[in-house]
């Protein structure tokens, strides 16, 4: 089977799974809030709840996944055993019984997100592990994320424009939940079945003699791991702001809340439009340089979005194109960049422990998604903006505006600062991956390594240098 052919079939799972998110995020709220009568704030504080079992769930997953026996398949059978548990809980929760309480929606959701982590870390965790070469691990996220972004419109535009054909009445939350649970049933036990049958999973490089206090001392030891973890929670706090101040931005700012859906749409079809360009940019520029590029590019381009106003629609399609084309780089490049900060790892001695690192990036992720609610929603409301109000105070709908477009540009040319002059280049990574085939590591520091790796950063395996002992 040909590389390209490995890479679809890799991406397959990611499509099912993105088209849970949008749902469990935007319909299932108003759902329980709504209809069901149990009020929006208790399903907020219910859900807040279930997601915070997250901190305790991700690293253990992640670290049981990398010590489960390579005969396994050590990441597809924790995929294999999430699915079931994916599917059940999202059936129960989507097509929820006359009656159901809180009881019944923490519960379930809780059971979801557990099933979601034992799949979806794993997953990222296999593809960072699929190849060892620099440039191929950018093709591989970049098919995932495409998946992604693909699985995320399927659910945010198939119900609602195929519903409508087949029901006699509006279309209502609870419907798009039942589309969405019903396609998820199916889709995600084949796409997962395929992947699996289909898909090596490399075996992995066994953990050499490092026991828990050494492991820990290489995690944090790892610099290069800390600088993309702090860019990466940077930018996502950037990318969150907008994000979470989308619809009251296009609502209220530009007065056409008509428009949200196919801004929307226009943004994710320039972010899948653009993975491969980023893909050309990261071969001639290399993985981190590319992506300091797109987030200065959307930086540049989000800079607008303070000066529109009700009528301006129109010009503000041209900056969603612009800035989903930026979308690529970030969805495709630091996963790429994520796995070859493990590749530094196991050259130093700690094993492959992929699922760990992704574990806590997905926690970074998670985290920054919560600080941007946490800043945007409370410095909206000193402003004087009231969402149910449909006319907003001028200071209100300026603060909306600088919020969403001017307020992420710090945080993306922080993330830039950290990354620039990023020490894992293809010429580091090519000499790990030769350290790790060899079983042994030179103590002294390759010629054409950056100043931001030291020699002690290549011990041989196994042994600790005099400064970490």
């Amino acid at each position: 089977m040909g590389r390209t052919a490995t890479h679809a079939l890799y991406a397959l799972p990611a499509f099912p799974l993105a088209a849970l998110t949008l749902p469990a995020f935007v319909h299932l709220p108003a759902h329980y809030g709504d209809q069901l009568g149990l009020g929006l704030a208790t399903v907020g504080t219910i859900l807040l709840a279930a997601r915070l079992t997250d901190v305790a769930s991700d690293p253990l997953i992640g670290w049981l996944s990398d010590r489960t026996p390579a005969r396994l398949g050590r990441r597809r059978v924790w995929m294999a055993a999430g699915t079931p548990l994916v599917v059940l809980a999202a059936w129960q929760l989507f097509q929820p019984p006359a009656g159901a309480g809180p009881a019944f929606l923490l519960a379930w959701s809780v059971l979801l997100y557990l099933g979601w982590t034992m799949v979806s870390l794993p997953y990222q965790a296999w593809g960072a592990e699929l190849s060892g070469d620099y440039h191929e691990r950018t093709r591989i996220a970049g098919w995932r994320e495409a998946a992604t972004v693909a699985g995320t419109l399927a659910a945010a535009g198939l119900p609602a424009a195929a519903l409508p054909l087949v029901l006699d009445r509006p279309v209502e939350p609870a419907d798009i939940l039942q589309a969405v649970a019903i396609g998820v049933a199916i889709l995600l036990p084949l796409a997962v079945a395929a992947a699996i049958a289909l898909v090596p999973e490399p075996r992995p490089v066994a953990a050499r003699a490092a026991g828990p206090r050494m492991a820990a001392r290489l995690l944090a030891g790892n610099r290069p791991f800390r600088r993309l973890l702090a860019a990466y929670l940077l930018n996502g706090l950037a990318n969150g702001l907008p994000a979470t101040l989308f619809v009251l931005y296009v609502t209220h700012r530009l007065a056409a809340p008509e428009a949200a859906g196919a801004l929307l749409l226009a943004y994710f079809l320039a972010g899948i439009a653009g993975v491969p360009f980023w893909l050309w940019a990261s071969r001639r520029l290399g993985k981190h340089r590319a992506w300091c590029i797109a987030m200065l590019g959307a930086s540049a381009v989000f800079a607008a979005a303070p000066w529109l106003g009700p009528g301006d629609a129109g010009l503000f399609a041209l900056v969603c194109v612009a800035t989903g084309l930026t979308l690529g780089a970030d969805l495709a490049l630091p996963g790429a960049i994520q796995a070859d900060v493990v590749d530094l790892d196991t050259a130093r001695g700690g094993g492959q422990r992929t699922g760990l690192y992704f574990a806590l990036w997905g926690m970074a992720t998670k985290l920054a998604l919560a600080a941007a609610v946490g800043i945007a929603f409370p410095l909206l409301a000193l402003a004087g903006f009231a969402a149910a109000v449909p006319q907003q105070p001028a200071a209100a709908l300026s603060a909306l505006a600088l919020l969403y477009g001017l307020a992420p540009i710090p945080f993306k040319l922080a993330a830039i600062g950290l990354m620039w002059r990023f020490p894992l280049t293809r010429a580091v990574q090519q000499d790990l991956r030769a350290r790790i085939a060899a079983g042994a590591a030179s103590t002294t520091e390759p010629p054409d390594a950056p100043s931001g790796i030291r020699p002690a950063a290549f011990p041989a395996p196994g042994r600790v240098q005099p400064h970490e002992a």
